[in-house]
């Protein structure tokens, strides 16, 4: 365990940081080594010549290798030449290589060692490194000429190597500092910069992300829901499979493409880029209807992208049709039971007080008013589920005090498909939850209801007496969750126009001279044969 932590992410970093400055301070210590070297050579030959011919054009050497001056006071003037420029020896000989000064007074007489003379007796100026009586050195050689530029001799001018070597390393003083500052700075680089790496990267080590990375990658995959991500440009940056599954439907890559962008298309991407969330949105795209939740994704106060979220609605669109339709029978089960009870009580109330004679009068009144009620329903209506559940919204109109009724010229025969008779209690009942809170606010409250049946068409038509709607209204009254009715409202009209487009039906909305509002339905209708 120990180990595994000895080498986290800003350690290697450190490290790796701190091998690559000092494999390039290296690099330029060598180069500027060998470039200091070579110049500091240079420098040494150049100055050892520049003594050299300043020797060989002096009168006095001149005179004395000609013959015609002292040689004595050419040791002399040599050595004096040697000591104030700081070089190894000063050495004048003559055409036969024999010494005329030496720093041993002893090697004076004595032949130049080393054999790389020749060539400055030849007439050359050279630059050569040789064993010598002092050791190994840096020789310049300058040839010496007489007034009519016959040579007579040569003079060498020696720097010893261990000089040379001195003179490298002090040069090279500058290196050392700049290679110990650029270390230095290189590793503070390094702590630093891996400090803001780390920093970056949460404090999380390279396998805690690749592991995390796995894990949404896992969690992305497996949902249930598609998720689609985009960036402040719009361009998707991520997709899960359920997403691709919905909105790409294993077609070719161009239609893929095609249904995604008409998929953000639809989203208005831009608003969401805004700020502006998405609730609740149906879409409909490739064969499915989708319930779509979008979100800004928010980034240090700044709008980076956004994330989508949605999921197939077949199931959950027959589910909200279906519990539409029961809590339609059940609010319409319950004014039955109301009424039913109401006039339970007043049986038992009069059967309490003994009143026997107005207990049957009471009964006599009101058995033929329900199954008359009831009786005309079953006779327009054939379809069972319609049928009760009309009966439940006749008792549900008594108890608000609105008078409903079933136009008697039209008849609803039952529907081939059982489905149907689902989707137009949604419809009905909605228009007459509508109709009902709208007609209470009127003088003489009033539904009327009728169907109509023609050449496989049916129409339904349900008005009220009502104040109406207005213009402004009328033209956003099927958007889900509009409502002039507070929150949490505006739900009815939008199943109703979902209903609708599962049917292949439509729907006209008129504002009748006479007042209140009329909602016309047509309906492609196939109806139950006998067997």
């Amino acid at each position: 365990m120990k180990r595994s932590r000895r080498f986290r992410l800003q350690m290697t970093i450190t490290l790796l940081v701190c091998l690559v400055v000092a494999v390039v301070l290296l690099s330029v210590y060598l180069m500027f080594s060998i470039e200091v070297s070579g110049h500091t050579r240079q420098a040494v030959e150049q100055r050892a010549l520049a003594i050299a011919r300043t020797v060989a054009y002096t009168p006095l050497v001149q005179d004395a290798l000609d013959g015609q001056g002292d040689r004595a006071a050419v040791q002399t003037y040599a050595e004096q030449v040697r000591t104030s420029n700081d070089v190894e020896f000063v050495v004048v000989m003559n055409m036969q290589g024999l010494r005329l000064s030496h720093p041993d007074p002893a090697q004076i007489g004595k032949h130049f060692r080393g054999g790389d003379e020749v060539d400055a007796l030849h007439g050359e100026e050279t630059v050569s490194i040789a064993d010598g009586s002092l050791g190994r050195s840096i020789r310049a050689f300058e040839p010496i000429r007489d007034a009519a530029g016959q040579q007579v001799g040569a003079v060498a001018v020696g720097v010893s190597i261990g000089s040379l070597t001195t003179a490298i390393n002090e040069n090279k003083w500058i290196l050392y500092w700049g290679i110990l500052l650029g270390g230095c700075l290189g590793t503070a680089g390094a702590i630093l910069l891996a400090r803001k790496i780390k920093k970056l990267m949460f404090g999380m080590e390279p396998e805690q992300i690749a592991r995390l990375l796995e894990e949404r990658s896992a969690m992305l995959q497996s949902a249930k829901e598609g998720i689609l991500s985009v960036d402040r440009q719009s361009v998707i940056t991520l997709t899960n499979a359920e997403a691709y599954r919905l909105l790409g439907g294993g077609g070719g890559r161009e239609d893929n493409e095609r249904r995604f962008r008409e998929f953000l298309r639809q989203l208005q991407m831009d608003k969401v880029l805004g700020g502006e969330p998405l609730k609740d949105v149906e879409i409909e795209i490739n064969g499915y209807t989708l319930l779509v939740n979008v979100e800004p994704v928010m980034v240090g106060g700044q709008t980076e992208g956004a994330i989508a979220t949605f999921r197939d609605m077949t199931e959950i669109s027959m589910l909200m049709k279906r519990l539409s339709g029961i809590s339609l029978y059940a609010e319409a089960l319950r004014a039955q039971t109301h009424e039913f009870m109401n006039r339970l009580h007043i049986m038992m109330g009069l059967l309490h007080m003994k009143q026997y004679e107005r207990l049957e009068d009471y009964l006599k009144s009101i058995v033929p008013s329900m199954q008359l009620e009831a009786g005309n329903v079953l006779q327009q209506v054939k379809d069972p589920v319609v049928a009760g559940f009309l009966i439940g919204k006749l008792s549900r109109a008594r108890e608000l005090g609105v008078r409903m009724q079933l136009r008697d010229d039209g008849v609803l025969l039952e529907a081939a498909d059982p489905q149907v008779a689902h989707e137009l209690v949604t419809i009905v009942g909605n228009l007459l939850e509508n109709a009902l809170e709208a007609s209470r606010q009127a003088e003489e409250p009033a539904i009327l209801l009728a169907f109509d049946y023609r050449d496989g068409i049916l129409e339904i038509t349900v008005s009220d007496t009502g104040q109406g709607i207005e213009p402004e209204v009328a033209a956003r009254m099927y958007e889900q969750g509009y409502s002039t009715k507070g929150q949490d409202r505006g739900v009815g009209l939008y199943l109703v126009r979902r209903s609708l487009g599962t049917l292949g039906g439509s729907i006209e909305v008129v504002r009748p001279a006479s007042g209140g509002t009329q909602f016309t339905i047509h309906i492609p209708y196939s109806i139950k044969r006998g067997d």
